[in-house]
């Protein structure tokens, strides 16, 4: 089974979980009416944006599930806390339910795609009534401890993102730096999901409707390089240009530098320039979606995602 039923007791907090952040938005917004945000609130706000954004992108994303470099225990530790502090889920249930979607992108299994209507592939996706099996999508995730005991306490992080702020700024810093953060580092997210495979252009050869979107891009720590990601998952960088900002790319560099990373993901060009569009491939995928009507761009497409799926099963099954 590809799916669990999500119990009456998530279903409620994650009802909250989308209503709640938005409703203490809307009133942060109205108290500024009398009261502009202080210097001590912004910062609040805006460090932990960042924390939680690159606890997403680089240690649930890019290390855990895509494996795309490998870091000491300690750097795992605090990339994946800083993403239960995202309150997006246990680090084991995002990487199932991305594994998912990697391996049905724009179709009806994937769990959440802008072909059922974008407000699905934006929020809709986390109200349904199933999640995806962790033993089926992320099996080999369940034998790592530490990645086990970090979810299994999920919880516990995510509140302490709470207080935090609060012991830090009071009330206020509460509703800038832990509701308001929340809605902002949730959006974001879900805007790549959404706008992502809708709006954008795309430079490589894909089965999907992923998109590079600049905007997405700079709010999401270069997570917005849709379509460079969908090409080559397993790259640590998202952001195949120097014109394309990749936050998250810079800290992995920067800790490789350090020698506190190895064994860092990185696509060659001669890789990159094998899977780009043409102009004309281009148009007509935006015409047609779901459709690739070239065969040599559909036979490119098709090597090079078997290409990636060989190399990421053989990460998470290395050879005894």
């Amino acid at each position: 089974m590809s799916c669990k039923p999500v119990s009456l007791k998530a279903k409620i907090v994650l009802q909250l979980l989308v209503w709640v952040p938005l409703l203490a938005t809307a009133f942060a917004i109205y108290s500024l009416w009398g009261r502009f945000i202080t210097s001590k609130d912004l910062i609040i706000l805006v460090v932990g944006y960042t924390l939680c954004a690159l606890g997403i992108t680089v240690g649930y994303h890019r290390m855990l599930t895509h494996k795309g470099f490998e870091a000491p225990d300690w750097i795992r530790g605090f990339f994946l806390i800083c993403g239960s502090m995202a309150f997006q889920g246990p680090a084991l249930n995002w990487a199932a339910t991305h594994i998912q979607h990697h391996a049905n992108s724009d179709e009806d299994e994937d769990p959440h795609s802008p072909v059922k209507s974008f407000f699905h592939a934006h929020v809709g996706w986390i109200l349904d009534d199933f999640r995806p099996d962790v033993q089926r999508y992320a099996g080999p995730l369940l034998k790592d401890k530490l990645v086990v005991f970090i979810s299994n306490t999920f919880v516990l992080w995510a509140l302490l993102s709470l207080v935090i702020p609060y012991l830090i700024g009071g009330w206020y810093g509460l509703l800038w730096g832990g509701a308001v953060r929340m809605f902002l580092n949730h959006h974001v997210t879900w805007a790549v999901n959404s706008v992502c495979h809708t709006y954008g252009n795309r430079e490589f050869v894909t089965t999907d409707q992923s998109r590079n979107n600049l905007l997405i891009g700079l709010l999401a720590m270069g997570e917005g390089w849709h379509n460079n990601h969908h090409a080559f998952p397993r790259s640590a960088n998202h952001g195949m240009h120097w014109w394309q900002i990749d936050p998250s790319a810079y800290i992995i560099g920067g800790l490789e530098k350090l020698g506190l990373i190895k064994s860092v993901v990185r696509i060659s060009e001669e890789r990159r320039a094998k899977r780009r569009v043409s102009a004309d491939v281009a148009e007509e995928r935006d015409v047609l979606p779901g459709v690739i009507l070239e065969t040599g761009a559909a036979a490119a497409v098709m090597a090079g995602t078997m290409a990636e799926v060989v190399t990421q099963a053989a990460a998470q099954h290395p050879p005894l």
